[in-house]
């Protein structure tokens, strides 16, 4: 293989980004409505406004007593005020008139509060009469009062287009009163582990095989991003093979995954499957450890992103490089949170080139997680929710020292500010 193949070689981690992002196709994804439940995990493809106030009307905080604040002025136990009770409102009832004078009504937590009523005296604070109630504590007006649209005012734009639906705007949606969302479609996605030696789970190992965990992995992550998988599977070490498969993928995926096949040894066969394909060659090898040997290339105007055969190789440029294409396909242009924290363990290797190493973030610190820290090991990644992006010529670190960590979206129990 003939390295000018490549228009690029030994990329930067930020000229690897932004020549993917240039190959990226320009326009505005397609948009879809969904019901309100189904749009959690999603990209808003508009901006939300409220048509309503919220609450619509004043409500109680509390169980008690609507009543004019002018009418129990100086009201203690010694000294109660006695007002007459005329109506007893309910959440989700109404007031049946203005209260005057003299008056109270018996209110629930969540209920209007009847026009001319100004505070809210609490139950507690009463003898709990139903005809005539004797109130034992003052209070000033509009104590105890929710005004109307407290929480949110006819107008707001509460979601505004590009946003993320967690929990707390799907709430905000269904108190506007949406039921269907319009969100970008999920980039669709298709994964491929190459290599002879790969057997599915399920299956009995054989002598010299391994289970497919890369595919799993990538997969698993990739939905945690928002990516639709549309095709996966094992890609045999044969080029015209490859080739064959990623072609029946790329008609029907936005972007494809691969992973393994992209050194430089008599196995690594992505970079012919690529020729014979006739993809654009964009980069190969990223000027960072684990997952040096990363390809980019353009078919038939589909990106593909090939990634290191090592687990953590393949993740860490997952994370760093296939994450934010992904967000830009959906239409998050959201960058990855960076932190400064301090080191809680040493970690004593350094280098000449960039290393990104696993960890776990949290209240400003950053901790190393036990056991082997070899780019082919999947188990110490348990736990982890950031990487360290440790710069090149580093002589190793020490506890104590400041780092930049990138936290991993969607892994963000146990990170703090």
């Amino acid at each position: 293989m003939e390295q000018k193949q490549y228009r690029h070689i030994g990329v930067s981690l930020e000229q690897a980004k932004a020549l993917m992002e240039q190959y990226l196709p320009k326009g505005e994804r397609c948009k879809e409505l969904v019901a309100l439940p189904e749009a959690l995990g999603r990209i808003a493809a508009e901006d939300y406004i409220s048509p309503i106030f919220q609450p619509p009307f004043p409500r109680s905080p509390l169980d008690g007593y609507a009543v004019r604040s002018d009418d129990i002025k100086g009201a203690s136990r010694e000294h109660p005020a006695v007002l007459t009770v005329t109506e007893e409102v309910d959440a989700g009832g109404y007031p049946s008139s203005e209260l005057s004078r003299g008056k109270a009504v018996r209110i629930m937590t969540g209920a209007p509060i009847p026009e001319g009523a100004d505070c809210i005296v609490k139950q507690e604070e009463t003898d709990y009469g139903e005809e005539e109630v004797q109130i034992y504590q003052e209070h000033p007006a509009y104590d105890n009062y929710c005004y109307r649209g407290e929480d949110f005012k006819k107008g707001d734009c509460l979601v505004k287009k590009g946003t993320r639906i967690t929990y707390v705007e799907l709430g905000l949606l269904a108190g506007m009163g949406y039921d269907q969302v319009s969100v970008f479609q999920r980039p669709k996605v298709a994964v491929f582990a190459t290599g002879d030696e790969l057997t599915d789970p399920g299956k009995p190992l054989l002598p010299g095989k391994i289970y497919n965990s890369n595919l799993y992995l990538l997969m698993g992550r990739i939905r945690e991003m928002g990516g639709e998988i549309t095709a996966s599977g094992i890609v045999p070490d044969n080029e015209e093979e490859a080739a064959r498969v990623l072609k029946a993928s790329i008609t029907k995926a936005d972007l494809v995954v691969t992973t393994g096949g992209v050194s430089v040894g008599k196995r690594d066969i992505i970079h012919g499957a690529l020729e014979v394909l006739g993809a654009e060659k964009i980069f190969w090898k990223v000027q960072v450890k684990p997952g040096t040997p990363t390809v980019f290339s353009i078919a038939e105007r589909t990106p593909v992103i090939s990634l290191s055969g090592n687990p953590f190789g393949a993740v860490a440029n997952l994370e760093l490089l296939v994450s934010p294409l992904l967000h830009s396909m959906m239409g998050d242009h959201s960058l990855l949170p960076r932190r400064k924290a301090v080191l809680e363990d040493g970690f004593p290797k350094g280098g000449k080139v960039r290393r990104i190493v696993r960890g776990y973030y949290r209240d400003g610190k950053v901790y190393l997680p036990k056991g082997l820290h070899s780019s082919g090991a999947i188990s110490s990644m348990r736990g982890c929710n950031c990487l360290l992006d440790i710069p090149s010529g580093s002589k190793g670190l020490s506890k104590g020292d400041t780092v930049e960590v990138i936290l991993i979206l969607g892994m963000e129990a146990g990170i703090w500010n």
